[in-house]
């Protein structure tokens, strides 16, 4: 196995994009809900309207200059080629921080905050960061067989910072970033400065634990997600070629099956564009089209959904960000699985991605957490 580090650019061919376009002109469309707003799923008039601003006014080029002016690379790990962004501050005593996106996410949720952290205004506070594609997302490959697990992953990453010369950094997560971060502190504290989890999960302790009213509704409000808004990952963890097939033939399933979520996980007052931009959207579903993403980042729910070990981090500093918007665990709980949580901070906006939604308050969430452990990161 190569373990060599190879430039990477996205160059999309425009036979790509013209088919893309001929694909949502001839779209083929349901009739209306039986209901207003979004409870059968995205509402017919929006999505017309989010497909005819694809075909005729997005520019996926403007945003493949901006992957292209960042340094991208690939590399092969455990047999599948990973791709990552090594973006490294202009500051020499910048801390290595890798960040790890979830689904229907991609790197491109990171476009916004990745200069927040490469060159803040107090250098002090700089990242070197790394942003690598889940496999089978975007431009890492698809797994050929079964086993790419979250903990497979995590294992991935640990031999990719060690393979770019970090041998201490820190590590952020959102969704399934965060599952695979808490992996992490699990698989690889030697080289840990320290984790932060955007949306942190524990079992219930052996012990009875106190809950507060806050603990007690966020999981209240997890049981009536699972109850009406679960079916997503139900799909994905049983049949996810199947599903495949709808999502890489048809331009519209793909934008639909991505942008419910985008909508229903947040933070708005049911505008989903007021949280995330059209344009933003757009970034992620179609780097999935163009990549073929729809059922090879499907698997990794098949893969890990119900069987995931939640592993105890006992020696790494942790932190946890709770957006209001998002799937929220009981404190008591992340204690009991994280046993050196050192910061748990309840933020007053934001949803399930904070990247695109609170760039700025997740980048000062992390400067303020990682300041006082940047010793012998460089």
């Amino acid at each position: 196995m190569s373990t060599a580090v190879t430039p990477f650019r996205v160059e999309t061919p425009q036979a790509d994009l013209d088919d893309l376009r001929e694909r949502l002109a001839r779209t083929r469309w349901p009739e209306p809900a039986t209901v207003e707003g979004w409870a059968q799923g995205v509402p017919l008039d929006y999505l017309r309207d989010l497909a005819a601003y694809w075909r005729d006014s997005y520019d996926w080029r403007a945003t493949e200059a901006r992957l292209n002016a960042l340094p991208q690379f690939r590399t092969e790990i455990d047999g599948l080629g990973i791709h990552f962004l090594h973006v490294r501050s202009p500051h020499p005593g910048a801390m290595p921080l890798l960040v790890s996106h979830g689904w229907p996410g991609s790197v491109v949720e990171f476009l916004e905050i990745i200069e927040l952290l490469t060159d803040p205004a107090d250098p002090a506070d700089a990242f070197h960061v790394v942003a690598p594609s889940l496999p089978g997302y975007g431009y890492s490959d698809k797994p050929t067989g079964p086993g790419w697990t979250v903990e497979r992953s995590a294992a991935a990453w640990a031999e990719l910072m060690a393979r770019l010369g970090y041998p201490r950094y820190g590590a952020h997560g959102a969704d399934w970033g965060s599952f695979l971060t808490g992996a992490l502190g699990a698989l690889d504290p030697a080289h840990l400065a320290g984790i932060h989890l955007a949306m942190p999960f524990a079992l219930p302790p052996q012990e009875q634990v106190e809950l507060d009213e806050r603990d007690l509704a966020g999981l209240a409000a997890l049981k009536e997600f699972q109850a009406s808004e679960g079916g997503y990952s139900i799909i994905q963890a049983t049949r996810p070629q199947t599903l495949g097939y709808g999502l890489l033939d048809s331009p519209v399933a793909q934008l639909a099956w991505m942008v419910e979520k985008y909508a229903a996980w947040s933070d708005h007052d049911g505008d989903v564009e007021k949280a995330i931009g059209r344009d933003r959207l757009l970034d992620a579903v179609t780097l999935g089209w163009l990549a073929g993403t729809g059922a090879s980042s499907a698997r990794m729910y098949w893969e890990s959904h119900n069987r995931m070990a939640l592993a105890p981090v006992p020696d790494v500093p942790v932190a946890c960000s709770a957006f209001p918007k998002d799937a929220r665990m009981p404190r008591p709980w992340c204690e009991a699985r994280f046993a050196d949580l050192r910061r748990w901070t309840d933020h007053e906006k934001g949803g399930h991605f904070p990247a695109l939604e609170q760039p700025e308050v997740l980048a000062e969430e992390l400067r303020a957490f990682f300041r006082p452990l940047r010793e012998d990161t460089r």
